[in-house]
């Protein structure tokens, strides 16, 4: 059935839990556009992946925009004064850990130092978006981009994937 279909064979009982990430943008000191990733810390599914800041929707979260607001202010110190909403990007989903995740892209304004949640957030990186286009690549393993050292994949590759071309042609202004 999976071949007909086109769909992975993963297993879909389990419900798909709502997630929402925050795609923190803003122009360096040095004029380049750079997006703001996190490298998760040591516990958890999510161990050591680079990752935008985010997290699943909490009872007391207003709406999913506000799940990516709390989850950034908690995990990077990055508070709501600092943040426009620029646009809902569209929706990915993930078949293993079964997130449906929705993200925003923002312009921020960003802190002089970040305030990681430790623990939980091992890295705060400021990736240039012109050194994540020229590093994505399509053959041999999975679909990926590189940030320094680290190999980003999986639906925060497949958001970068189609946002990165935006930002570089200017659709939004920061």
């Amino acid at each position: 059935m999976a071949a007909e279909t086109g769909k992975p064979p993963y297993p879909s009982a389990r419900p798909l839990t709502e997630a929402a990430v925050l795609v923190p943008v803003f122009r360096g000191r040095d004029g380049c556009l750079r997006i703001v990733l996190v490298r998760r810390g040591d516990g958890g599914a999510h161990a050591g992946e680079i990752a935008f800041p985010g997290g699943k929707r909490e009872p007391g979260d207003a709406g999913l925009e506000d799940t990516a607001r709390r989850e950034a202010c908690e995990e990077i110190g990055l508070g709501p004064e600092r943040i426009e909403v620029a646009a809902q990007l569209p929706v990915e989903e993930t078949a293993i850990s079964r997130f449906r995740i929705t993200p925003y892209l923002a312009r921020i304004n960003p802190p002089d130092a970040w305030k990681r949640c430790d623990g939980e957030i091992a890295e705060v990186i400021e990736a240039s978006v012109a050194e994540l286009a020229l590093s994505a690549s399509g053959g041999g393993g999975p679909p990926s981009c590189r940030v320094g050292p680290h190999r980003v994949w999986g639906a925060t590759y497949r958001i970068l994937r189609a946002l990165l071309p935006r930002l570089e042609s200017g659709e939004w202004s920061f």
